[in-house]
């Protein structure tokens, strides 16, 4: 299943785009998202980055408190979807790198 591209998306897209900073999207996406919404993905990207680093299901839930059901999902986008976690997983790891 692929991601529907749409006027509306588009704008979304380009408008997360358009922020500049971490302070910005704290903004941004507390006007656009419930504060659960905003707490599962941020729980879907740690799951994504403990998986790829090699963590087990057992740890990654003890650490995220994420449900199996998420992990499974997290684990098949990670294996078969469309590279969005790896590409942004790999950007987070180099400005760690970078010192950012």
């Amino acid at each position: 299943m692929s991601l529907p591209q749409t006027q509306e998306t588009d704008q979304l897209f380009r408008s997360i785009l358009a922020l500049q900073s971490v302070e910005e999207c704290y903004q941004y996406f507390e006007d656009l998202c419930t504060v659960r919404e905003i707490q599962s993905i941020s729980q879907r990207l740690a799951v994504a980055e403990m998986l790829a680093g090699g963590r087990s299901y057992q740890q990654t839930i003890q650490e995220t408190g994420a449900s199996s059901a998420t992990i499974s999902r997290v684990k098949r986008c990670l294996e078969y979807g469309a590279g969005g976690y790896q590409l942004v997983l790999e950007r987070l790891n180099a400005d760690k790198e970078d010192g950012q």
